[in-house]
């Protein structure tokens, strides 16, 4: 493997990140350029994604690399799902991307099953329902008259937006468009009959490309404005998960994995779609991958919990915990009784996080966390036991017997909770790495310049590149007796 170095741009629902990743002697290191907030700005009752702010960011990024004169070979661009921009005929952002936080989409889905049956949008996407997607938004944007079709040429997902103001060039990314609730699993291109209640054509929608195709140079305002040469941009997995997917450091294909963070997605990767009565009645949905595979998986709200609390205690008091003070304090709760639905509606975006797991408790007659060392370890037993949960589903589906988990990204280095999966779920948990959506976007970037060669050699990449740990099951048959008080006190029987 030749020497080579990537950028990734990994912007996330909270904070985002300009890396510098260099491949010496068949290892990645990666350096965090430069990393910056990503908040929600209410504008007149409307949540909005200050687009611009970012990309000012992200030139920022650039403009380190440009000054230290790292030797960069292209930039690939990963973001969150579902949400989008309308790009004006003169080429300018019709408004900032509203927020799949917001709640304007409540109730949303009901009026467009009104057009086309639920049943039949699943059949046609086999995409998992959940208000924010963006079959919901953009029904939302008609109902409300914010976004007129005559009134854009395009509509430009997250980081097809970002890759946009870098090179002047509108695409669509194939695995952020599977996010979307638009795409039809199977043909792998937009269905049209979706859109017909949105008032929209395909045409509104640019080209598909799929990850690893180059997007274009850099224009010429960014390198004048960052100092850059004219590399290239290259279209990775533009959606995280896809992209940390892509860095599981997996031997073999019997395994399921977990990307934590705000959100969990667990899940399995396949062969071809699995759009089924059953996939349908527990509501999985089919995401695109590398290499034409499938990303089946089930959205679930994870550490966005714990860290609304963390917000709100600190907000109240100024207390701040570090990570060490967390587990030392979850570890003090001699016995938890206190669970929660972490996918529980009430949990979206409270007013106060610690409010809504004491008002969950007292609604469904269990005991309320006393302490914040009570609050915290509620809420990891119940991601844990939440996982058991969807697993046990998966194992139904999956065309395999699902030998291991691999838990990636932030929630990774969370030692607790990845003990408390281990146990609950009762299969063992590999956890790394930390950084997955990084690496996987710069993984696909280094097999576009042709240095790794296919999927297998991107994960023996990504195995050699960071420090793993394994977490055997114990404990089976308490956490066997907590499952059932979980299942049966949060109606998930």
């Amino acid at each position: 493997m030749e020497n080579t170095a990537c950028i990734a741009i990994d912007l996330g629902a909270t904070s985002g990140r300009v890396i510098f990743a260099n491949m010496s002697q068949g290892k990645l290191d990666m350096e965090i350029l430069c990393r910056f907030p990503n908040e929600i700005k209410v504008i007149e009752g409307r949540y909005y994604w200050d687009i611009y702010s970012l990309f000012d960011s992200i030139k920022t990024g650039l403009r380190i690399a440009a000054s230290r004169g790292l030797p960069v070979a292209s930039i690939g661009v990963d973001t969150w799902g579902v949400d989008f921009v309308g790009v004006r005929p003169d080429g300018s952002f019709a408004s900032l991307p509203r927020s799949y936080r917001d709640p304007y989409t409540d109730g949303v889905p009901e009026k467009y099953f009104e057009h086309i049956d639920r049943e039949e949008v699943y059949r046609l996407t086999g995409i998992q329902f959940m208000n924010f997607n963006s079959l919901f938004q953009l029904y939302a944007v008609r109902l409300e008259g914010s976004l007129e079709p005559e009134s854009i040429r395009r509509i430009l997902f997250m980081p097809d937006a970002i890759s946009y103001l870098l090179t002047g060039r509108e695409v669509c990314e194939y695995t952020i468009l599977s996010t979307s609730q638009l795409m039809n699993p199977r043909k792998r291109q937009i269905e049209s009959r979706l859109l017909e209640p949105l008032g929209l054509s395909v045409e509104k929608f640019a080209p598909v490309v799929w990850p690893g195709q180059v997007i274009g140079p850099l224009s010429d305002r960014v390198r004048t404005e960052t100092g850059l040469p004219p590399l290239s941009v290259i279209a990775v997995a533009g959606h995280d998960t896809a992209s940390a997917v892509a860095a599981v450091p997996a031997v073999g294909r019997n395994f399921a994995y977990l990307s934590s963070g705000t959100w969990s997605l667990m899940g399995i990767e396949t062969d071809s779609p699995v759009v089924t009565d059953e996939a349908y009645r527990m509501n999985f949905t089919n995401e695109g991958g590398i290499d034409g595979t499938t990303r089946f998986l089930k959205n679930i709200t994870g550490l966005w919990l714990l860290e609304q609390c963390l917000k709100r205690w600190k907000d109240e008091s100024g207390t701040v915990y570090t990570y060490p003070q967390l587990v030392a304090m979850a570890q003090t709760v001699e016995e938890n009784d206190s669970y929660v639905d972490p996918d529980d509606v009430a949990f979206a975006n409270p007013r106060s996080m610690p409010e809504a797991v004491a008002d969950y408790c007292r609604a469904h007659g269990m005991n309320i966390p006393q302490t914040h060392a009570e609050y915290v370890r509620c809420i990891l037993e119940s991601l844990a036991l939440k996982y058991r949960y969807v697993l046990s589903r998966l194992q139904q589906i999956a065309p395999f017997r699902i030998e291991c988990v691999h838990v990636i990204g932030g929630g990774s280095q969370n030692e607790l909770l990845n003990r408390f999966t281990a146990a609950a779920t009762g299969v063992p948990v590999v956890a790394g790495p930390a950084e997955a959506t990084a690496l996987g976007n710069v993984l696909v970037q280094l097999r576009a310049l042709g240095v790794v060669s296919d999927r297998d050699s991107m994960r023996r990449l990504s195995a050699a590149s960071v420090s793993l740990k394994r977490y055997e099951p114990d404990n089976s048959a308490l956490w066997n007796k907590k499952y059932e008080v979980f299942k049966r006190n949060c109606n998930l029987l």
